[in-house]
């Protein structure tokens, strides 16, 4: 099932999801209201039933399904998405809750034009479980990080982070959804910035923002 939409001026964007796409709600948001200067041409899920299909069709944006459980491998379900992703010629490709670990030769050809972010502060706490895992491990403080995606599992260069308190009486879900409002903020910070040419990967890898490295991620709440 598919739809399309008109292209628009702006950073092009092929966004890919698995679930609920709130993430990309907020950049659909930022889109629509002439905030962020982005042109999504695809939204991308492995799944038929995740509900950010929905969120892009209610925008009128082109919307794509490539089941990985019709690939016998992780290699193959690649194979064949990283030419659908190249058919709509995408200056930054965004994973928004895309539930999928990339090969190798995927990330390679995506190589610094591919963000994620992650719901921890990197890097601790990669993988699944994020929230649950910090509250269990006596954490203060919680949050949320965009980075480069390389071939390390939520390992490539951190470029923005937002903190949250951990606080008395939290569980994973409430914990869940106060970082998940920062993470509404970041992701647009971070493609505006990436959009205006501010931000870009250099070919050591280091993170340049202004032309300076990032050792360490910016943090949100301190600018």
């Amino acid at each position: 099932m598919e739809t399309h939409a008109r292209q628009r001026p702006g950073l092009s964007l092929v966004v890919l999801i698995s679930g609920s796409g709130s993430n990309l709600q907020a950049l659909i948001d930022g889109q629509l209201a002439g905030d962020l200067p982005i042109d999504i041409r695809a939204v991308v899920s492995n799944r038929a039933d995740a509900f950010g299909l929905e969120r892009a069709r209610r925008a009128d944006l082109t919307t794509r399904v490539l089941d990985h459980r019709d690939f016998s491998s992780r290699a193959a379900y690649d194979a064949e998405l990283a030419p659908l992703i190249q058919d709509f010629a995408p200056e930054l490709v965004i994973l928004a809750g895309f539930m999928r670990i990339l090969t190798p030769t995927f990330v390679a050809r995506f190589h610094g034009r591919m963000f994620n972010i992650h719901p921890s502060l990197l890097p601790k706490f990669p993988g699944l479980h994020t929230h649950q895992r910090a509250i269990d491990s006596g954490e203060r403080e919680h949050g949320a990080t965009v980075h480069f995606v390389t071939e390390q599992l939520d390992g490539g260069p951190a470029v923005l982070q937002a903190r949250v308190p951990v606080l008395p009486g939290d569980d994973a879900e409430t914990l869940a959804a106060r970082v998940l409002q920062q993470e509404h903020l970041i992701y647009p910070l971070a493609i505006r910035w990436f959009a205006a040419g501010r931000l870009r990967l250099a070919n050591d890898g280091t993170p340049l923002l202004d032309g300076n490295a990032l050792h360490t991620p910016v943090q949100f709440n301190q600018l």
